[in-house]
């Protein structure tokens, strides 16, 4: 039973893989050298867009807590486990953008305490290991706990994904507001329980974050069972529906307070950082809509040729096409915008930018990293 292969796990990684791709191709659509939207379609398409796959990164959070957690060895040997699968090819792949992107000697220098600014999208993996550090201490207590306690955590932690919108609330729209539940105080970020200039571990700090999802994807192991497509449906599509609608609603809302009518609107980084609060990867909406779309995912148990020769092969090379896919998503992102143009009237033209160069570089990447994955001990080691 431990060894079995769960099917939907598989189709989750290859689904959220190419949604983080979709993100990515929409994000020059509002940050450019800081905060940048230059039509009235390209802030629609790009919160429309980017809200309807932002629940992607959550639900890879998902999938490792579903698989890994409780800890079924020593903490010796999943760390073990974690550095060849993980922390090898982020070193690997950390070192090929510093020499591809910016000064490479800044970059390694900076590498030291940090991942290179340049590819962003690795923030993710020092996410996870934050994560993964957590789990031997808290798998004695997983495998113990009863529903009612779980649920009650849960819930603590689904009321933190409200405070970006309730900082926001607060303080004001005009200022930036610091992604997470939680964060560091500074002048722009409204306190909240504890938390003020001097200390930033308010009450939810230790239950905010990533560490929900932990949880979540323990709850669906241990509690959930499987449920009929009717109740699947009653509950997921609505899930999704209300996540959406929070996040596409709270971007698109303050892109055009911004804009008050007037396009080309721009600023600093500061100011797409506040566009984001309500899609922030744990905010309500997004929280939502990942639930939605796992309890959908679920229901898939074929294993037929399908995923054998392509869904199962793309699962396993799904975390080398994410660290290497910004090299290849950069280059058609680049070729589409300077072939099909920006900033024009016509409201075709970004969402086909933004789907060709996401489809493109899914199918490159994909290809690229099955086949450097079966090189006979290097393949792994490069893509995990």
């Amino acid at each position: 039973m431990e060894n079995k292969r769960e099917i939907w796990v598989d189709w989750l990684r290859v689904i959220a893989c190419f949604m983080v791709m979709v993100v990515h191709s929409t994000e020059p659509f509002y940050l450019a050298d800081g905060s940048a939207v230059l039509t009235p379609g390209d802030a629609f398409w790009a919160s429309f867009i980017d809200s309807l796959v932002r629940c992607c990164v959550p639900l890879f959070a998902i999938a490792s807590s579903y698989l890994l957690f409780p800890l079924r060895y020593s903490a010796g040997e999943f760390a073990r486990r974690r550095a060849v699968r993980v922390l090898i090819p982020l070193a690997i792949w950390s070192l090929v953008y510093a020499f591809c992107w910016g000064n490479p000697a800044e970059n390694l220098k900076g590498l030291l305490v940090n991942f290179n600014y340049a590819a962003g999208h690795l923030w993710f993996v020092y996410m996870l290991l934050g994560v993964y550090l957590l789990m031997p201490l808290l798998s004695p207590w997983a495998e113990k706990v009863g529903r009612k306690e779980l649920t009650v955590y849960l819930c603590i932690w689904l009321f933190t994904t409200s405070f970006p919108m309730l900082r926001d609330l607060l303080g004001g729209r005009h200022q930036a507001i610091v992604t997470g539940a939680t964060g560091l105080p500074r002048q722009a970020l409204y306190p909240l329980w504890g938390e003020a200039s001097w200390n930033s571990y308010g009450v939810f700090y230790y239950v905010s974050g990533f560490i929900g999802y932990l949880l979540l994807g323990l709850y669906f192991r241990r509690f959930v069972g499987d449920l009929s497509w009717k109740k699947t449906l009653a509950i997921g599509i609505p899930a999704f529906l209300a996540g959406f609608a929070i996040s596409f609603g709270g971007f698109y809302s303050r892109i055009m307070a911004t804009a008050g009518g007037v396009f080309p609107v721009q600023g600093p980084i500061d100011l797409a950082v506040q566009w984001e609060t309500t899609i922030t990867f744990d905010s309500t909406g997004v929280v939502l809509m990942a639930i939605g779309v796992m309890l959908l995912l679920r229901k898939i148990k074929s294993d037929g040729a399908f995923y054998r020769r392509i869904v199962l092969p793309v699962s396993q090379a799904s975390y080398g096409m994410y660290l290497a896919h910004m090299l290849v998503l950069a280059a058609y992102s680049a070729l589409f915008r300077g072939w099909l143009g920006t900033g024009g009237s016509a409201l075709w033209v970004t969402p086909v930018e933004i789907l060709l160069t996401a489809v493109c570089s899914y199918v490159t990447v994909a290809l690229a990293a099955v086949l450097i994955r079966r090189i006979p001990k290097v393949g792994k080691i490069l893509m995990g």
